[in-house]
């Protein structure tokens, strides 16, 4: 677990808990919740009820899954799923983001959170890499398939000083019925400024626009300093 994923669940959780403050036995799942120094876990509030599940046994895993297309939970059951450093391991993603449909609550939450770079790091497979345009692409799939669903905002947040610092995340949250969006008013993209390419619902536009990932514009800034350029 890399420290940006912490930080942006973080974020998360200080925006959109506010919303079920009130709702009786707040449901939490995190997929992919093995703790690999850090976990999820800690970033969420201690009055919700917590289910970690994965693929194997471990720290942090309250449910091992039989099959990771099909999470052992009733239709519509969860309130908030956290998926994060996950997807870009699963061959087949969108069919896991219609199994956390499946089992969301109308009002339920899917927080996203995957690489859209960095190194392979295979567990087992490493398939996949997450840009701007990913979580409207997931919504479109899911419209596709019957599910009224919507993304309240994405973003790619910035990397971070440190040994895990080349990381930079796609986060992208989702609600699973778009009637009910005047249930959260609040953006973590209200306040958060370290991003590029983040989208709110009802713009198109981006924030903070970029064609260049990070690594890309910090090597530009470089060549150009070697050349003398700036």
């Amino acid at each position: 677990m890399h420290r940006s994923a912490l930080m942006n669940c973080k974020s998360f959780f200080e925006t959109y808990s506010k919303s079920f403050t009130g709702d009786k036995k707040v449901k939490i799942v995190e997929i992919g919740s093995q703790d690999v120094n850090g976990s999820l876990r800690i970033t969420a509030p201690t009055e919700f009820e917590y289910i970690g599940v994965d693929f194997v046994a471990g720290k942090g895993v309250d449910v091992v899954l039989n099959d990771p297309y099909s999470l052992p939970f009733e239709s519509e059951s969860v309130d908030i799923i956290l998926t994060s450093s996950c997807f870009e391991h699963s061959e087949m993603f969108w069919l896991v983001f219609l199994e956390i449909m499946r089992v969301l609550k109308p009002k339920g939450l899917c927080y996203l959170n995957a690489p859209s770079n960095g190194n392979i790091h295979r567990y087992p497979v490493d398939c996949w890499r997450f840009y701007p345009d990913s979580g409207r692409a997931l919504i479109t799939w899911a419209k596709r398939n019957g599910i009224n669903a919507t993304q309240l905002e994405s973003y790619t947040s910035a990397q971070i000083e440190g040994v895990d610092g080349l990381w930079n995340d796609f986060v992208g949250i989702f609600l699973k019925d778009e009637n009910l969006l005047s249930e959260f008013p609040l953006r973590i993209l209200d306040t958060k400024k370290d991003v590029l390419n983040g989208l709110i619902y009802g713009s198109d536009t981006f924030i903070k626009p970029s064609e260049l990932p990070e690594d890309k514009r910090k090597l530009a800034i470089i060549t150009m300093a070697l050349n003398g350029k700036i």
